[in-house]
């Protein structure tokens, strides 16, 4: 039987599109288990927003590998990826703060570390950004009620920089996710 390859999922703190990325990944830990070995990190601002979500239990009894940011180094996500132990580095939801800091270079968080580290190894990394485009999106709140956000130029302008960066693809909906997973399922 070959081994599984693990895949690190980075979880930052934005609650834009959580809740469907998190159901998304659930469909993919039952149709790849055999594959692949899905490893959650999360980070602190994660951590305040899957509890706000009610979401920390699912993902601590759905997924046997969970871990919570205490510095960038901790968990060592960033040297299991320089080391190759990951086959890719999935970063969903990605806050414009956390899509701004890979952007500009800055690794001080755990989840932006293991990009950029992932980035210097060829580790391929796969980034949905809250912020995808200019312009007002509507987001659902946990109390069930709608807020309208607008996304700056500024932030857009990042999504932009990361796109362009080597091994590093951004993509805008949880509903892309299966697609990561097949090409990756297909080169076994």
């Amino acid at each position: 039987m070959k081994k599984k390859r693990k895949i690190a999922w980075g979880i930052t703190g934005s609650g834009e599109k959580l809740v469907e990325t998190v159901e998304v990944m659930q469909q993919m830990r039952d149709e790849y288990s055999k594959q692949f070995d899905i490893r959650v990190f999360v980070s602190r601002a994660g951590d305040q927003v899957l509890k706000y979500y009610n979401l920390s239990t699912t993902l601590e009894t759905k997924f046997d590998k969970t871990w919570t940011e205490i510095n960038s180094n901790a968990p060592f996500l960033a040297g299991q990826i320089q080391m190759g132990r990951y086959a890719f580095l999935l970063i969903a939801p990605a806050t414009s703060n956390t899509v701004a800091k890979i952007s500009l270079r800055i690794a001080d968080t755990l989840l932006t570390n293991a990009a950029i580290m992932g980035q210097k190894t060829r580790t391929p990394l796969f980034i949905m950004p809250t912020d995808f485009r200019e312009g007002i999106v509507t987001t659902k709140l946990p109390n069930g009620k709608f807020l309208e956000l607008n996304i700056t130029q500024e932030d857009a302008e990042h999504v932009e920089r990361i796109s362009a960066m080597e091994n590093t693809t951004a993509f805008e909906s949880p509903e892309d996710i299966p697609d990561i997973f097949e090409k990756y399922a297909s080169n076994d």
